[in-house]
């Protein structure tokens, strides 16, 4: 009888079991990335045992879904910011082209500084989601709907050539994401903090030069 009383104290005072378990998979992954969040380290940390968990998770990878979502918002919420940050007073045009290069410097900026989020942000993913388009649950990611958006107001101010549009957000992905990956876990992560910032800088305006076929505006700061 005293055991039940204290499990029920436990459930009680979590009060909304998923949401804890969630919050406790993204404090492992931001530690740890994708190995660390595991059911039953979760589960023990938050204080109850496994198949608690599994009344709110099918298994191990449901609960990756959902810490991989929070990653997702934590990596978005860093771009808004980078955003946000942009100098005022630029043109139309000029505004669309820094904020796609605000994009691709908070994304590679995210991946150095959280290694573990950045590292679970996209190892799942809707396995049939609509052509072209990277969903979680059937919405569009947050971190990527920034980038349609971003390029699509480039074109819609005339810096992007409606010809060039469709598809620029693969190669401006690419380039960035590629480049995140070897500062992180390839042979740049041993380069001075400043060498990779200034190869960052110059991957990103490739980016934009290439999605727009054009050199990209540098506004005066």
């Amino acid at each position: 009888m005293a055991k039940r009383q204290t499990t029920q104290a436990r459930t009680y005072h979590h009060g909304d079991l998923r949401h804890a378990l969630v919050v406790e998979g993204v404090q492992r992954a931001r530690a740890g990335g994708l190995d660390a969040v595991t059911m039953r380290e979760v589960t023990r940390a938050v204080g109850v045992s496994p198949n608690a968990a599994y009344r709110h998770f099918a298994d191990r990878q449901d609960l990756i879904r959902a810490v991989a979502a929070e990653a997702q918002l934590a990596l978005a919420h860093a771009i808004r910011a980078r955003i946000d940050a942009a100098p005022s007073g630029l043109s139309p045009a000029d505004a669309a082209v820094e904020r796609l290069r605000r994009i691709g410097l908070a994304y590679i900026d995210f991946a150095r500084t959280e290694r573990g989020w950045f590292t679970l942000a996209f190892a799942v993913q809707d396995e049939q989601p609509s052509a072209g388009i990277v969903t979680l649950d059937d919405e569009v990611v947050p971190p990527f709907q920034l980038l349609l958006d971003a390029l699509d107001t480039m074109r819609d101010t005339g810096a992007l050539d409606p010809e060039r549009r469709p598809h620029a957000e693969w190669a401006c992905w690419a380039a960035v994401h590629g480049f995140a990956e070897i500062a992180v876990h390839g042979p740049l992560q041993w380069q001075p903090e400043p060498v990779i910032d200034a190869l960052a800088a110059a991957v990103v305006e490739a980016a934009i030069t290439g999605a727009r076929g054009a050199p990209a505006p540098t506004p005066e700061r």
